[in-house]
């Protein structure tokens, strides 16, 4: 049933060979659709499949777009910055992860708007605790952590549940993935490895400078990480770190950490 509905998709673009929705969505699996593109680029060359991945910072989501649909830089800044005829301070997190097909001569704009619409979409259909009413943008700066640190989707709960662990204990957060955030650049790489000097670094984003969470998400999350966001696994672990086969290990103390370092670390 699945290779006959990826030949009718092929079909039916190479029957209609000209634009036909402005910017289309088709719920065939990522990795199908990513195999497609070129086939797809022949078939029509109005269209482009585009997977964005989950944990890219909106740099890395533009770049990944303007690859694919030839964009020049100013196409690519007018796409970071069309949040700003919205009034939106930072936009971070929105660029919802998913495949898509878009026209090649869409405008930035319009990228920008369908990718948000589909995040929009793609949290309705997320289970909320009802005993809680969170603020989304927290949840979103949450899950964004989430889905940097985690190893698999098996661990964001877990994480989920230490993150707001150390929230309700106003303890700071400590985490190397907000580290990455506010020192990556082009030029050194946007998710280079933290040193203990970086935990000098002026910035809202250094998470063991200041308390609390960043002041924006740091990365743009799947739909797993935002669902782990709004449900936390039960612990009573405030430390946590991944093995050399990335299976994770959690503490209730900084002295038990420890001691998963000696263990699993060395």
């Amino acid at each position: 049933m699945r290779l006959r509905s990826i030949f009718i998709l092929i079909i039916f673009i190479l029957l209609i060979g000209t634009p036909f929705l402005g910017v289309f969505y088709y719920k065939f699996d990522p990795a199908l659709l990513a195999k497609l593109s070129f086939y797809v680029d022949l078939a029509n060359p109005y269209m482009r499949i585009i997977r964005i991945e989950e944990g890219l910072r909106k740099e890395e989501v533009a770049d990944t777009i303007a690859n694919k649909l030839n964009w020049g830089k100013k196409e690519e800044n007018a796409f970071l910055n069309a949040h700003l005829a919205m009034s939106t301070t930072n936009d971070e997190g929105y660029y919802f992860p998913k495949t898509y097909l878009i026209y090649q001569d869409e405008t930035p704009s319009v990228v920008q708007a369908t990718m948000f619409d589909e995040f929009s979409k793609q949290v309705q259909t997320i289970k909320k605790p009802k005993s809680k009413i969170i603020n989304q943008d927290t949840i979103l700066r949450i899950a964004s952590i989430i889905q940097r640190e985690a190893a698999s989707k098996n661990d964001m709960n877990l994480i989920s549940g230490i993150i707001w662990n150390r929230i309700w204990s106003g303890m700071k957060l400590q985490i190397d993935a907000t580290l990455q955030y506010a020192k990556g650049s082009e030029e050194k790489g946007w998710w280079a490895e933290v040193n203990p000097e970086d935990r000098k670094i002026k910035s809202p984003y250094n998470t063991y400078l200041y308390p609390g969470l960043p002041p924006s998400a740091i990365a743009n999350p799947g739909l797993s990480a935002i669902a782990a966001a709004y449900n936390p696994q039960k612990t009573s672990c405030l430390f946590y770190l991944h093995d050399k086969n990335r299976e994770i290990h959690c503490a209730k103390t900084y002295e038990g950490h420890k001691k998963n370092i000696e263990i699993y670390l060395k």
